[in-house]
């Protein structure tokens, strides 16, 4: 009797597995919330340089009578792109002779203009207070902003990383962060077997725009949303059954299992579990995985070298993509709550859509469908104009919510494509390019500098070459999950069999 079986007794899917699903979610839940809310906490309000004669009550009022405050906005900041008052550069000294009939406003050169030496004044219509606002995230110093983004990403590989590792070595209770995966054996197999469909299902976009709409008047929701319920999620979270008797932690398991056998209602099948019945569970699972899968074999096994490649530059590109689109809403609309919103209501129907048309066109074809179509959603939107408010969002809102399917494709091919023996640590790869994407994606708005268009056709170009690659990918449709390497170098060579009997007949029936 293995280790599922066991969980079999106890009851693999009842009361318990519910709590389980709960008190996984709901820290997620808070993550997602936390990585989406820097659009409202870190959004960049218009601003322009601070001049004496707008903003020194004193010499405002000396002038004030024969200027008004459009006629001292024109003669002490430049115009911008746009041909607004430009939001880095002011005049060194008023331009009176702007206000001539016959002089326009481009009659100046750069020698006459000067950095935002006394600091900015900001529009607090929209935000009253953001970290930009707070300590000058404008101008020479704008590249802080997506830094700080890319850094708190970074965190969250690195976290993921050692409280896997804790979560490995001293058990889920002591590990610093809610792991998913060291708690999935209490699931049993009809959960276990997609878990992020269950999670990939979640709304915290509408939670952030709700948020984001109420930050300003309400700071202590932010710290709210930023404080996750992890003391209070802890209480439901067991310890890994399976991993306290694979450390040899007999008597705790035991416990584990039983305490599991009672919430769902099958307290007599728990009490006739003993020590000696899992030591013996535990010795036939371990005999009968002999095999030990290394990261080099996915590297160097020809059957699986270009799965891996192409699977994690498809978890690479949505990370990439979403995340430097997603925490970057203002260059694709001027209303981000609406943006946000809108992102969020088409989220579940997106991957729902996915999950349905996953059956019936197939794994490689919804994955490279779901990393195209978001491309080219993001390309178009560099030839639309910026005046052309509703397009612009309509756009942006495909190109986000198709990446959600592109999520959802990517998790169940990864664990469709690898035998069971390197299944997780492919998977682990992927998650993990998926990572190193979002870190990179909020730095490509630097580009900008060069040109507006540019970030958008980097994010539009990874998206649609890496939607293309996936159609290298084998099709998974209905077929067996492999469990060894040597059945996926079976599939290989059924494939080129099939293929050069197919070419065979045809060049017969052609003589």
């Amino acid at each position: 009797m293995a280790f599922p079986e066991l969980l079999d007794r106890v009851g693999g899917l009842g009361r318990f597995q519910v709590l389980q699903i709960v008190a996984l979610v709901t820290p997620i839940l808070w993550v997602t919330s936390q990585n989406m809310l820097e659009n409202f906490s870190a959004a960049v309000p218009r601003h322009r340089c601070w001049v004496p004669l707008l903003d020194n009550s004193t010499a405002q009022a000396s002038v004030s009578g024969d200027f008004g405050p459009s006629a001292l906005l024109a003669i002490s900041i430049p115009l911008g792109p746009a041909r607004q008052p430009h939001q880095c550069r002011r005049f060194r000294q008023p331009q009176w002779q702007l206000m001539e009939p016959n002089t326009t406003a481009t009659n100046w050169s750069d020698a006459d203009t000067e950095p935002c030496a006394d600091g900015w004044v900001y529009d607090h219509s929209t935000f009253t207070s953001t970290i930009v606002t707070t300590w000058d995230l404008v101008c020479d110093s704008q590249t802080l902003r997506p830094m700080a983004q890319s850094i708190y990403l970074a965190g969250i590989l690195v976290g993921a990383a050692v409280c896997g590792h804790a979560s490995d070595s001293d058990g889920v209770d002591i590990s610093p962060g809610p792991p998913l995966d060291d708690d999935l054996e209490c699931l049993g197999l009809q959960l276990r077997a997609h878990p992020d469909r269950l999670c990939g299902l979640r709304c915290a976009q509408l939670e952030d725009a709700a948020a984001g709409c109420l930050c300003p008047l309400l700071p202590l929701l932010c710290i709210f949303v930023w404080s996750p319920p992890t003391p209070v999620h802890f209480r439901w979270l067991p310890e890994s059954a399976r991993w306290l008797l694979t450390v040899g932690k007999l008597d705790q398991g035991l416990h584990e299992l039983q305490r599991v056998a009672a919430m769902n209602r099958k307290k007599a099948e728990g009490d006739t579990l003993t020590v000696e019945v899992l030591r013996s569970a535990m010795q036939e699972e371990a005999s009968g995985d002999q095999t030990r899968a290394r990261l080099g074999t996915l590297l160097h096994t020809p059957g699986l070298r270009l799965r891996t490649f192409i699977s994690m530059l498809c978890w690479f590109a949505f990370g990439f993509t979403f995340y430097g689109l997603a925490l970057n809403l203002q260059a694709l609309g001027s209303n981000i709550f609406l943006l946000q919103m809108l992102i969020g209501v088409v989220d579940l129907p997106v991957k729902i859509g996915g999950l349905l048309l996953l059956g019936r066109l197939g794994r490689r074809l919804c994955q490279a469908s779901s990393l195209v179509l978001p491309g080219l959603s993001i390309l178009a939107n560099i030839l639309v104009p910026h005046d052309m408010e509703v397009l612009r969002s309509s756009l942006a809102v495909l190109g986000l919510g198709s990446l959600g399917a592109a999520f959802t494709c990517a998790t169940i091919l990864s664990s469709e494509l690898f035998p069971t023996v390197l299944r997780m640590t492919a998977v682990g790869l992927g998650q993990v390019a998926a990572r190193g994407g979002a870190i990179l994606g909020p730095l490509v708005p630097l580009l900008s500098v060069y040109g507006s268009w540019l970030p958008l056709l980097v994010y539009g170009v990874v998206s649609v070459l890496s939607g293309l690659a996936a159609l290298l990918l084998p099709e998974t449709k209905n077929l067996p999950l492999p469990d060894t390497i040597q059945d996926i170098q079976k599939q290989s060579v059924k494939k080129v069999t099939h293929n050069t009997a197919g070419q065979s007949i045809l060049r017969s029936t052609w003589l």
